[in-house]
């Protein structure tokens, strides 16, 4: 609790102090410490402020002042005024310590760094978290939290988004600024790529005017030193009063220093740490002091962020800054002073204040680097440039990307069918031990043909998920993506977008949701909604044993050719869409294309299996969850009537048109009355409950195919794709056939998505009505298309 909760005559004990370093500096030196005993006395008539007594004195504070200091309730007759100096631990007071240890010794750290510094890679290793790491911006798009044990001490540890600034420009911007100011975490961690220091200095030096407490995580030191660059770092510590602490996250050297070095920080031990300004030269500082004054005359405005910090962002004309101070009293008198200094100092020098403020910051950056910063004669990004000349180059760029598509694409299915081949006999042997060993009956049925053949018939589609997985992450840590957006940008262009929603749209290969969370990094609000909405044309990993079944079956002369020709389908008709939806429902809104194109960097083979075995539990969880219940369900469905068995006992009757509609199991029903829908584009009655019992999630639809065709004695081979090309009684022909297993797998490529995506959609759009939308204009895509590549098929 805070000590504003403290009831009237209630006693506390102080544990944390939150706030900007004068708050902090103030109340210290009134004597709130760690471990104090507090005693809320009484509040004025109008209930603020209120008057406490410690140390044998009485002060008052404001409570949001007092909001700002976290306490733990005790009785009041502690025998003891600073609960650090008990010696002796009596009953009575080992709870109220043990509480006191418990809550002083957890640590809040927020990890903020420019995109691509490695920050999520530092989360992860210090974390033990499997967070997605990618070496481009809009990776992290929301705040992640993980827990561990330092030494004596509890970290909870958060990766906020990747920033460039603290300004209000992009979401991830906002979300920054807003969650130091709402969550007051103890200690800000400052990634800082060590390869590109002056540009990921000027975060620094924002962060050093909100005056929080601060340790610099020079990250990536190793490409620093390999450089031939020599940096004293220590010194430059000094100079900004901020400690500086070198690490390398992707193997953890330097991490344990750097968790020393937060707790030193914690527990005010830290020498280096003090308050430094950085100038911003003497037409600016003359001007922003009367402004700066005017908001230290209201108590409440710089609780959270520093008066200077403040004054800073309102001559910036910062809209989230003018929104927080509405509420201070002389807010008028605030603006209209910054307004005549603000126009006073651009006319003298003829520039944008903004222009001016970010001058000076990186001529403070290369002023302390001058000195501190010794750089090495060659360029250290040379083997960057010269690989770029290839890969971005007009005349090889496109190829380049496109022999990379179709390797993975053919690896995926080649590579990855001997060890799905391995699985699908493991399986084959557990179905044939039920089979022989168990009485016949309901429960025989389930686990035979329910579990087995539904989870048995997804789970051999894991090693092709991985692989498929480990490259997208390699590509992704390597840099490689980032030059796929800056080569797709004139394309993008194309179809109203830029190079920014490429990356989103390339993510959504792996899964549909990450990728739609993705597009906030897109500053148009227009071009963000469009990709998001062409995104699930993307053809997600969900969808892939649908394509590695029936590949496999019809086309495996040519699967590469026929992987590739669907995720191509799939681009098609997101290009087409979102051509439409610029010119007949958004204006055009083209923002510039700005993206950073890091240097190349070799993965590691252990972070690109952390990635890709991070995904397979996901896809593993999904099978026991989800699929599992699915299974069950399509089993239960396709089992009963109960009667049906004993009369297909009894009299071993053949499926045919003529068998009375009593016979048919509940399954069957719902497929045939659906079924007439989907018959134009070849698909029969258990193809069309497969496609309904996908709509949840994708990898059902084959689960589904899996107790659908498992149940018949007749076949001998336990292979699924063996079960599809089986001449069907009722029709004399097969179920599937090349030409409607093209038709299906284009319309599972392209139809409604899965609950997840739409929801994403829906809360990432803020409309639900674009969710809606989602789903009814891609199933009628999905029959269209579907219709037309069937009718090819059979007339080829």
């Amino acid at each position: 609790m805070t000590l504003n909760e403290l009831k009237t005559g209630e006693t506390g004990i102080i544990v944390k102090i939150h706030g900007h370093g004068a708050f902090r500096k103030r109340v210290i030196e009134m004597g709130f410490t760690k471990g104090r005993k507090i005693t809320a006395l009484n509040s004025a008539p109008l209930k603020d402020p209120v008057k406490y007594t410690l140390m044998g004195y009485e002060v008052s504070l404001r409570r949001s002042e007092a909001a700002l200091i976290e306490t733990i309730p005790v009785a009041d007759d502690l025998q003891t005024d600073d609960i650090n100096q008990i010696k002796t631990i009596s009953e009575e007071t080992a709870g109220v310590i043990s509480e006191f240890k418990g809550r002083s010794h957890t640590i809040n750290v927020v990890l903020i760094g420019n995109p691509n510094c490695g920050k999520t890679s530092l989360f992860n290793i210090a974390s033990g978290a499997m967070e997605h790491v990618g070496n481009y911006s809009g990776v992290t798009v929301d705040s992640k939290t993980g827990h561990f044990k330092h030494g004596d001490y509890n970290f909870n540890i958060i990766d906020l988004p990747g920033t460039y600034s603290l300004s209000a420009y992009s979401p991830e911007e906002l979300y920054v600024r807003r969650y130091l100011r709402d969550e007051n975490p103890d200690i800000i961690v400052n990634v800082v790529d060590a390869s590109n220091l002056e540009r990921n200095l000027y975060l620094t030096t924002e962060l050093i005017d909100m005056d929080r407490p601060m340790v610099i995580a020079l990250n990536m030191f190793d490409e620093l030193k390999n450089s031939g660059a020599a940096f004293d770092y220590e010194t430059f510590g000094k100079m900004i009063g901020v400690p500086v602490v070198p690490t390398v996250s992707r193997t953890g050297q330097g991490v344990d220093r750097l968790f020393d070095t937060i707790i030193d920080i914690y527990e005010r031990r830290e020498k280096t740490v003090r308050h430094v300004h950085v100038s911003l030269g003497n037409d600016i500082e003359t001007a922003m002091t009367e402004v700066k004054d005017l908001i230290k005359g209201d108590p409440t405005a710089g609780l959270h962020f520093s008066p200077r910090y403040l004054a800073i962002k309102l001559f910036e004309r910062d809209k989230e800054t003018e929104s927080t101070l509405r509420h201070v009293k002389n807010y008028d008198t605030i603006i209209a002073t910054r307004d005549e200094a603000v126009k006073k100092v651009e006319m003298l020098h003829g520039e944008d204040i903004s222009s001016m403020i970010a001058n000076e910051k990186y001529g403070f950056i290369a002023g302390a680097l001058a000195e501190t910063l010794d750089r090495p004669d060659k360029d250290s990004r040379s083997s960057t440039r010269v690989i770029d000349m290839l890969v971005t180059s007009p005349l090889f760029g496109f190829p380049i990307f496109f022999v990379i598509m179709l390797f993975i694409f053919w690896t995926t299915f080649y590579i990855g069918a001997y060890p799905g081949e391995w699985i699908e006999s493991g399986i084959a042997v557990l179905a044939d031990l039920v089979r022989g060993n168990m009485p016949d009956g309901p429960l025989k049925d389930l686990i035979a043909n329910g579990i087995l053949g539904g989870v048995g018939g997804v789970i051999v589609f894991l090693p092709n998920i991985l692989i498929l997985f480990f490259f997208i992450s390699f590509m992704e840590d390597s840099g490689y993506m980032s030059r796929a957006a800056f080569i797709m940008d004139r394309v993008m262009h194309k179809i109203g977008l830029h190079g920014k929603s490429f990356i989103p749209l390339v993510m959504g290969f792996g899964c549909n949701v990450p990728a739609v969370t993705a597009s906030r990094a897109i500053e148009s609000k227009s071009s963000r909604i469009i990709t998001v909405l062409i995104n699930p044309f993307m053809s997600c990993s969900a969808r892939l044993p649908v394509y590695v079944l029936l590949i496999g079956t019809f086309f495996e002369a040519h699967a590469a050719l026929v992987f590739f020709s669907l995720y191509a389908t799939g681009i098609f008709v997101a290009v087409v869409t979102a051509r439409m939806l610029r010119r007949f429902l958004f204006k055009k809104d083209e923002t510039p294309f700005v993206m950073e194109l890091p240097p190349y960097r070799l993965p590691t083979l252990k972070s690109c299996l952390r990635h890709m075995w991070a995904k397979g539990k996901q896809y593993l969880k999904k099978m026991g969850g989800i699929i599992l219940f699915a299974s069950i369900i399509v089993w239960a469905l396709n089992y009963f009537p109960s009667d049906r068995h004993e009369l297909a006992e009894g009299e071993r009757i053949a499926e045919t048109d003529e068998i009375d509609a009593q016979h048919d199991s509940y399954l069957e029903m719902i497929g045939k009355t659906i079924n007439p829908v989907l018959k134009p584009i070849g698909v029969e009655w258990r193809g069309t409950v497969a496609l309904v019992a996908g709509i949840p999630a994708k990898e059902i639809v084959v689960s589904t195919l899996g107790v659908l065709y498992t149940g018949n004695d007749e076949v001998s081979d336990h292979a699924l794709s063996a079960r599809l090309t089986q001449v069907s009684p009722a029709t004399g022909k097969p179920d599937f056939t090349p030409a409607s297993a093209l038709a299906f797998m284009v319309f599972v490529l392209l139809y409604c998505p899965c609950i997840a995506t739409v929801i994403a959609i829906t809360k990432e759009t803020g409309k639900l009505k674009y969710g809606a939308f989602s789903v009814l204009y891609n199933t009628a895509v999905a029959w269209i298309c579907a219709f037309v590549v069937y009718q090819i098929a059979l007339w080829l």
